[in-house]
């Protein structure tokens, strides 16, 4: 048998036994230990542009390169195994940071949300739920599952990682019209050095041209932290215990029975926006590990407006939204928030008596989220374009633009038949 002395960095193996004897070879200061990736760094970390982003990120970056590295130690086992388990090399843990450092709540202005940075329609055809209550996007678990089955597919669709991080970034449509459109200077082109090649054709966009050299560099420097000045601080790991609470139960309640800070919770629960659960059927909440054996019953000792996070009124009288949130207690801002779809007269500025309200309790209004709306982005098609929809196959998306699933493989450059929700096809 083997005992390790090394990490995923670089793995070392001695001879227990030697180890035991004590002749397990030179002393530590004179073993070096090679780093080692999954991942094809070494081919091209000569290239010019993952030499500029070497130099940057152990150069004028290098203290906020080590601050997302540092978070990363907070999901890294989680998403390692994961991406394990899906067939996937574990260093493409790297491409959290590249797209989000690693932040849950991160959004961009093309309004992708959370660590994988995930588009809503997107989102929903690998599985996540986006609605007004919850956004599971911004769950570091349920997120990264995700966007292991969506890389998976993509690098089935392509046959390169590279490519697949490339079409995460700028979309698989994009990289099929790519590779179609240049099939004849890339004949002879395989595996990897494709993206390099299809990146040389000035036919991406910029971030996606400088997606891949990227997610190298930051595998190179993360693995040579010495190397690079780079200060990687293990951050507390992100585990928890879970128990099933019924409808709209507040997450202060939650935080109550098992004994932690309400912000442990929300953070816990990063994709239960409104600091509730959601109404009409029970939920699973995260809470830390150790408090589940005194949940239950604590729970259960809660006065019964205490686990209640909202309930329904219905309007007496017409009045302001600041009027009816002075007689519950709660800013006018949280009760219309909470009512995203009910819009007060644009004349006389007053809710409609006979309106039914959700009115959530403070203790609710002060775990939620400020979030934009998770709906913005939707499934959508083009003349050109069409993204695939659940329960979708070749045969009706052809169908319904006229054409043949062998003519939609061929201009995709699909080699097997195989489409997933929120993939972008190229239709003509």
């Amino acid at each position: 048998m083997e005992r390790r002395t090394a990490d995923l960095f670089g793995v070392v193996s001695v001879p227990r036994e030697a180890v035991e004897n004590g002749a397990a070879g030179p002393a530590p200061e004179e073993t070096v230990v090679e780093p080692s990736w999954d991942i094809d760094v070494r081919s091209y970390e000569t290239t010019d542009r993952v030499r500029f982003y070497v130099e940057q990120f152990g150069g004028r970056a290098r203290g906020r390169i080590s601050d997302r590295l540092s978070e990363g130690t907070r999901y890294e086992a989680m998403i390692r195994s994961r991406l394990r388990a899906g067939g996937l090399p574990e260093d493409m843990y790297y491409l959290a940071l590249v797209e989000s450092g690693f932040n849950p709540h991160a959004y961009s202005r093309a309004a992708a949300v959370g660590m994988w940075q995930f588009m809503t329609a997107t989102a929903r055809g690998m599985g996540l739920r986006v609605d007004w209550w919850v956004d599971e996007r911004r769950d570091p678990v349920r997120s990264t599952e995700a966007a292991v089955r969506f890389l998976k597919g993509l690098n089935e669709q392509f046959g390169s990682m590279y490519l697949a991080a490339a079409a995460y970034n700028g979309g698989p449509g994009r990289i099929a019209r790519g590779l179609s459109r240049y099939e004849e200077d890339l004949e002879g082109v395989e595996g990897d050095d494709m993206f390099f090649a299809l990146a040389d054709k000035k036919y991406l966009k910029n971030e996606t041209r400088e997606y891949v050299p990227q997610l190298i560099a930051v595998a190179l420097v993360a693995k040579e932290a010495d190397r690079y000045g780079l200060r990687i601080e293990e951050r507390p790991v992100f585990e928890y215990d879970s128990v099933r609470v019924g409808p709209l139960v507040p997450l202060a309640a939650v935080a109550k029975a098992s004994g932690a800070p309400v912000a442990k919770i929300v953070e816990l629960n990063s994709h239960l926006l409104r600091g509730l659960t959601p109404p009409r059927t029970t939920s699973t909440v995260r809470i830390p590990i150790g408090a589940r054996e005194r949940f239950d019953s604590a729970f259960a000792t809660l006065p019964p407006e205490a686990t209640k996070g909202a309930r329904v009124i219905t309007t007496k009288t017409a009045a302001t939204w600041a009027t009816l949130a002075r007689a519950e207690g709660i800013s006018a801002k949280a009760l219309s928030g909470f009512n995203p779809k009910t819009k007060a007269s644009p004349k006389t500025g007053l809710v409609a008596a006979g309106t039914q309200l959700l009115v959530p309790t403070p203790a609710a209004v002060g775990a939620a989220l400020s979030v934009p709306d998770p709906s913005i982005e939707r499934y959508g098609s083009s003349a050109r374009g069409h993204v695939v929809r659940k329960g979708e196959n070749l045969s009706v998306i052809a169908k319904r633009h006229g054409t043949t699933p062998a003519a939609i493989m061929r201009l995709n450059r699909m080699s097997k038949p195989l489409i997933f929700p929120g993939q972008e096809l190229r239709v003509r």
